[in-house]
């Protein structure tokens, strides 16, 4: 026996139900940008309240995906913008790019749904607060966050790496060479990166029964500069660390100059470790222990992900992490004996 089919909500009950006017609903319905963000999100919220089919939106079946990037594209932004390129252009995407520092001011996300000529985003860290992305994605446009800056809602998709596991794997590859004061340059304290590689550091060294220092922790901003003028304080303490662990390989090679400035031999008399595997990683003199980050395959699955959403299908793990591996190379040695 055929089951009854549930009444079709009609534009008139959309339109009671919203507030608005039956011209309102059929433009939200159709996909038209003439029609203001608030007045489209009534209508939203009214559509799923009675059950019936999401409205459309412009653009979506062949619309260009803004890439937001605003940060230089050096080694680690390059390669995950140039992986959601490609990736993008085998499924016939245009891309409409923003990077650099001076993006990172510019005001884009509120005008994205009403772009007719943009079907989707993809952020890579982006700078603005919780509350812009939440509201985005309360207009049901379709994004992606790659390497969140921050904690995201469960309804927010985004692809990162194992931040925590590999800065667990690095600190318990020091442990297990003898290393038990380990002196740590880290990110800026407000990234979800930062204290997520803090927190692994931390937990590899419990598991030895060691208690962090205060006095070994710097948080700098991930260049070779600050690196090396964290690592100069860190070295120059009454009792200096046997052991650096910088969470960004450039950090780490400013670690080295400081190292070779003091006259430290690497890795006999300090051991020193980086984060990412840039290529950079590969080129010093001893070659960087680091962890590898899968940077093209966060861009693909950033795109993946999208492809989803705008295909409206079901997506039932938004918050992606891709593992990481421990790459051991010629900076880290046993621990120098008192």
């Amino acid at each position: 026996m055929a089951r009854p089919q549930a009444p079709r909500v009609t534009v008139r009950a959309i339109a009671a139900e919203a507030g608005v006017s039956i011209a309102t609903v059929s433009r939200v319905m159709t996909g038209q940008a003439n029609v203001a963000p608030g007045t489209q999100a009534l209508v939203r919220r009214a559509v799923e309240r009675l059950g019936a089919p999401a409205p459309a939106r412009r653009g979506t079946a062949d619309g260009a995906i803004y890439v937001r990037c605003p940060y230089v594209l050096t080694d680690y932004f390059g390669v995950i913008v140039s992986s959601i390129a490609e990736t993008l252009d085998l499924h016939g995407r245009r891309v409409v790019l923003s990077a650099g520092d001076a993006a990172r001011e510019a005001q884009v996300l509120p005008g994205l749904p009403t772009d007719p000529a943009i079907a989707g985003a993809i952020l890579i860290v982006p700078p603005e607060p919780e509350h812009e992305l939440e509201a985005l994605r309360a207009r049901d446009f379709p994004f992606v966050v790659v390497d969140p800056r921050t904690p995201l809602p469960r309804d927010i998709a985004s692809v990162s790496a194992a931040n925590l596991t590999g800065a667990r794997d690095v600190t318990a590859h020091l442990v297990e060479l003898g290393h038990r004061r380990i002196g740590v340059i880290g990110g800026p304290g407000d990234w979800l990166a930062s204290r997520s590689r803090l927190a692994g550091h931390t937990s590899a060294l419990a598991d030895a029964g060691v208690l962090p220092a205060p006095e070994l922790l710097r948080s700098i901003e991930p260049t070779a500069d600050w690196g090396y003028a964290a690592a100069c304080e860190l070295l120059d303490l009454p009792q200096r660390p046997t052991a650096l662990v910088a969470f960004n390989d450039k950090a780490a090679v400013g670690a080295l100059r400081a190292a070779y400035e003091r006259g430290l031999r690497v890795p006999e008399e300090l051991s020193i470790t980086g984060f990412d595997d840039i290529d950079l990683s590969r080129s010093t003199v001893p070659r960087l222990t680091t962890v590898r980050q899968p940077l093209e395959e966060m861009g693909r699955m950033a795109v993946s992900l999208l492809m989803r959403l705008l295909d409206r299908h079901t997506v039932d793990t938004l918050h992606v992490e891709l593992a990481t591996q421990l790459v051991p190379r010629g900076s880290t040695g046993p621990a120098p004996r008192d």
